[in-house]
Formats: structure tokens, sequence, C-alpha cells
């Protein structure tokens, strides 16, 4: 009886996640296209032709988008496809997060004794004038030549040889469906003009695989460093071709530290740079790969102080029981569109900047490029040039950009 019970019961399990998983999407299409629609079209009361033209455009649009985001980053791949569905995604979050706020101001207008249908045609134009505006400039700031930010990171382990090391973090390039290959020239101009030491990079080189984004990746080739040059996966290699990229990288005269570590050395200071696997890399199916901060810091002095390439922000507690001095993290770009920031933050310690953990530090990227739509709104990319000093750690600072 309970052997046929659990055949019973499984089928219907297995029918009900897809059920489930298809419910919440229509949901949450519903929600961030229904919102933009009703505050723009229907709840302004205008005239019906123009009801009618913005419905309609409505509707293509979220007919659209699945189907794009589908043959964009489904199996086909397919480039084009991948750009109009991801500028959709981000068009349509800014329009959803201007319309929830615009509704708000429903409100006070009303306090005021503003009456419909004025009231909600100055919500519906007041909420486009701004989403059109901040898609112009997020785009704008996606695109620009990443800010240098400055961050001075005491670290009392660190021998006076040492002391103002300069290291260059890059991270999150994600180079992409968009052809950013003179962006990544330009970009690697700027990190050489820096004069760094060491020059890291923490993963999500790419959405794709070194095939697909070879002419892109190409600058990377040209990065100078007097001491070392840095590499560690991101979760993105995982959705592609991670050994591939970990082969590219060493062939590009950099050093992947996939779960090893390297020793640096001026005037006579010592200082360990290890790196670690992505979070995700255990799941992926990838063999060999998975973040194993032991095997990263085996036969270590551990006198010496150790800098960490890791991700993800949230990989800090293995690098705190570790004895790790500064960890080096992306990911989370920031939020990349506000207020996505809030979201991350349900799922990283941190979202950017310095900050301390026991007597660990993280500094967390704001990223170098960006995923997926093609804006930055209020958390803008940055080229990091952290200095370290010889000294106890005082309060973390978010550092300044130039």
């Amino acid at each position: 009886m309970a052997a046929g019970d659990a055949v019973q019961v499984r089928p219907a399990r297995g029918l009900l996640r897809p059920l489930v998983s298809g419910a919440t999407l229509i949901a949450v299409l519903a929600l961030l296209f229904g919102l933009p629609w009703w505050t723009l079209t229907v709840a302004a009361r205008w005239p019906a032709p123009v009801v009618a033209a913005g419905t309609a455009v409505f509707v293509v649009a979220v007919v659209a988008f699945p189907v794009l985001m589908y043959l964009g980053h489904g199996r086909r791949r397919l480039d084009s496809a991948a750009r109009a569905g991801d500028t959709l995604l981000g068009l349509v979050w800014i329009l959803f997060v201007w319309a929830l706020l615009a509704n708000v101001a429903r409100l006070p207008l009303a306090a005021a004794g503003v009456a419909d249908p004025v009231r909600s045609r100055a919500v519906a134009v007041g909420a486009a004038a701004v989403s059109i505006i901040l898609a112009v400039w997020g785009y704008a700031e996606a695109m620009r030549v990443p800010r240098v930010r400055r961050v001075d990171v005491p670290i009392d382990r660190l021998g006076a040889g040492l002391d103002g090391v300069r290291v260059v973090l890059l991270t999150d390039t994600h180079y992409g469906p968009i052809d950013r290959a003179r962006w990544s020239a330009r970009t690697i101009e700027v990190v050489n003009g820096l004069a760094p030491d060491i020059v890291c990079h923490t993963g999500d080189i790419a959405d794709g695989t070194v095939d697909q984004r070879r002419a892109q990746a190409a600058p990377l080739g040209t990065v100078q460093a007097r001491l070392a040059r840095v590499y560690v996966t991101g979760n993105h290699e995982y959705y592609g071709q991670a050994q591939g990229w970990v082969d590219h990288m060493r062939a590009l005269g950099w050093e992947p530290l996939h779960n090893r570590h390297l020793v640096v050395e001026r005037g006579g200071a010592r200082l360990v740079v290890a790196g670690v696997d992505d979070v995700t890399a255990a799941s992926s199916g990838v063999a060999g790969h998975r973040a194993d901060h032991a095997a990263a810091l085996a036969g270590t002095d551990p006198q010496l102080p150790v800098l960490l390439l890791a991700h993800q922000p949230k990989q800090i507690g293995d690098a705190v029981a570790a004895g790790v001095d500064l960890q080096l993290s992306g990911h989370t770009h920031g939020g990349q569109m506000w207020p996505f920031h809030y979201l991350v933050r349900l799922d990283q310690p941190v979202v950017q900047g310095l900050s301390r953990h026991g007597r660990t530090q993280l500094y967390t990227s704001r990223g170098t490029g960006f995923w997926g739509p093609p804006f930055r709104i209020f958390a803008p990319s940055e080229i990091t040039l952290l200095t370290l000093r010889t000294g106890q750690p005082d309060r973390a600072g978010t550092g300044a950009s130039t």
C-alpha cells in the first residue's frame, strides 16, 4: 500500500512544480507590465484611441518578452534576441518602479485638491517623463568607461615593504550580446594608467563561450601588473564554459587561482594572494570545481597576510574562518538598477564598499560592466584601486571615485 501510494504521489508532485513555476512567472509578468500599463493608459483616462494604442504596445511587449528571453538566453543563444529582451526587461523595470512611486503621489495630489482626470494624467506623465530620463541616463552610465574608485585598506600584518602596494580590481565585465570590444580596450587603458602592482578579476568575465566573446576579452591580455595578474571564476562562467574561461585566461597571461594561491614579494615583505571558485561551482557539474578555502591556502605561512579573491560577498564566512585579511568580491553590481539593491541585500551580506567581518575585511565592487539590461541607475560601475597600507584597520570606508 505504501509503495502504491508513493507511485501515485510522485507524479502529482512532478506536475505541481512546473505549474507553480508557470503561475509565478505569469503573475510576475502581469505585475511588471500591468502596473505601468494601467498607470500610463487606463487610469489616466486618455481618449479611447490613446488607450487603445498604449494597450497594443504593452500587449506586444508582454508577448514578445518571454520569446526574446528564450531565444536569447536559452539553447539557441541568439545575441540579437538577447539584446532586445534584456533592453525590454530594463525598460519595463524602470517603468514599473516609477509607476509605483508615481501612484504614491496620488495621495498628496488628492490632498491638495487636484481632481481626476488631471491628477491621474499628472501621475502618468510624471512616471513616463522620469522613466525616459532615467533610461537615457542609465544607458549612458552602463556604456561609459568606469570611473576609478580609490580605497585605502590598512592591513595590520602587511610588511613595510608592501606598504602602498596598488591592487586594481576588475569584476563582472560580462562581455555579452552587445559588442563592447572598444569599451574593453579603453577600460584596460585606464587600468594600465594606474600603474598597478596586482590586478585581480573576480569573475563573471562573460556571458557566453570563449569563442563567442574572444574579441571582447582580448584586451585583458594587455593588462600590465608588476607582481601578478590573478583571476577566479564567477557564477556566470558556470552557465557557459567555466574551464574554457580558466584556460583562456591562462593563455592571456593571467594566473587562474582555481582553489590555489601564489606569494608575491616586494621589499622583503610577502603577501599570499589566494583564490577560490564561485560558491555555485559545486552544483555546476563541472568536474573538479568547487570553492575550497583549505586547498587554496594549503602550505601557506600562517604569519603572512592573505588577500583572497572570491566572487560572491557571501563567501566571507569561510574567509573569516580561514583567517583571511582581505577578501575581494563582486557579483552584486551594487544593485545595478535602483532599487534592486534591496533584493540583492536579501542574498548577500554587503552590496558594495569596504566592510569589516571580525578581523577580516571585505571589499565588494559594484562591478566593471553590467549584466543583462544595458542600464545602470544610481549604481555606477567602477574600476577599483585599492592601496594596501601597513597598520591597524580603522572604520571601513566606501572610497572615492574620480
